[in-house]
C-alpha cells in the first residue's frame, strides 16, 4: 500500500476531493449507567468542538443488529493534524474520565454528495 501523503496526492491529482477528517470509533468501557453520568460533560465538549468549527459529524452508534444502542459513537474532527485530533479525542470527557476507549484514524473523503436545506421561514433546516 503507498504512504498516506502520496495517496492523498494521487486522489487529487485524479480530481476527487482528498478532503481529510479524522474518525475516532469511541468504544463503551463502563457500565452504561457510570457512562452516564459523564454524558452531560461529553455532550457539552462536543458542543464547545462544534462552535470552535472542530467537529464535523458525532452520533451514537447501534449494536450489528441496528435494532440496539451500543454505547459506542463515531466523532469525526476537522484538525490541522493527527496529534491535533488525538488531543481533541483525549480531551473530550467521556474518554479521558475512562467512559468510554477509542480509535483515532484519518479519512480521505473522495466520493459522495450531500444535500442541505434550509427554510428561512419556518426556521427548519434537513440534512440529505
Amino acid at each position: 500500500m503507498p504512504l498516506w501523503s502520496e495517496y492523498r496526492e494521487t486522489a487529487r491529482a485524479r480530481g476527487s476531493l482528498a478532503f481529510e477528517l479524522y474518525i475516532v470509533e469511541s468504544t463503551p468501557a463502563m457500565a452504561p449507567p457510570q457512562m452516564l453520568e459523564i454524558l452531560p460533560e461529553h455532550l457539552a465538549y462536543q458542543k464547545q468542538m462544534e462552535s470552535e468549527g472542530k467537529l464535523f459529524m458525532a452520533g451514537p452508534l447501534s449494536d450489528a443488529s441496528g435494532e440496539q444502542m451500543s454505547g459506542g459513537g463515531m466523532i469525526i474532527y476537522r484538525a490541522a493534524s493527527l496529534e491535533e485530533a488525538k488531543a481533541l479525542t483525549e480531551n473530550d470527557p467521556m474518554h479521558a474520565k475512562g467512559g468510554r476507549t477509542f480509535t483515532l484514524r484519518k479519512w480521505l473523503v473522495n466520493e459522495g454528495s450531500l444535500s442541505i436545506s434550509v427554510g428561512f421561514a419556518n426556521q427548519t433546516a434537513s440534512l440529505s
